[in-house]
């Protein structure tokens, strides 16, 4: 089976080429405010330099409460400068990487067999009371 790790860097090229990424704490959030039916999976990115960022920390908290509330899948990552290289262009500068969104305009993008593992895993985490499982991404 394929890992989690390239199931996300194949969800996240496949959701920057229809431009389905929404990247930044503030942005993400005001999706999930006015529209969280329109959110699939939510990446959560931290590396060592941002681990006592208390402000971070609390936006990560209140992003993970809303994610369980509307059921969105949430992993986290962390490796951001990983991250920022599989989000290309989109990422802008590496601190607007620490949530990335993957939203869902049209019903077809549901069936992104990429995103469908992660959904599988991410339900197999929550059944071991791992609410948001870390998830290595692959090196190049």
């Amino acid at each position: 089976m394929q890992s989690p790790g390239k199931s996300l860097t194949e969800a996240l090229a496949s959701a920057h080429t229809e431009d389905r990424l929404t990247i930044g704490v503030y942005e993400s959030a005001k999706i999930m405010n006015d529209d969280p039916d329109s959110v699939s999976f939510c990446v959560l990115a931290t590396d060592e330099e941002f681990e006592c960022d208390i402000a971070l920390q609390i936006h990560f908290t209140l992003i993970q409460a809303f994610c369980f509330d509307n059921d969105i899948s949430i992993v986290r990552v962390n490796d951001m400068q990983r991250l920022v290289e599989i989000l290309g262009d989109k990422a802008g500068d590496l601190e607007d990487a620490h949530c990335v969104l993957i939203t869902n305009p049209n019903e077809d993008s549901w069936k992104d067999p990429a995103l469908e593992k992660l959904h599988l895993f991410c339900e197999e985490s929550r059944s071991l009371n791992d609410w948001v499982p870390e998830i290595t991404l692959p090196e190049r």
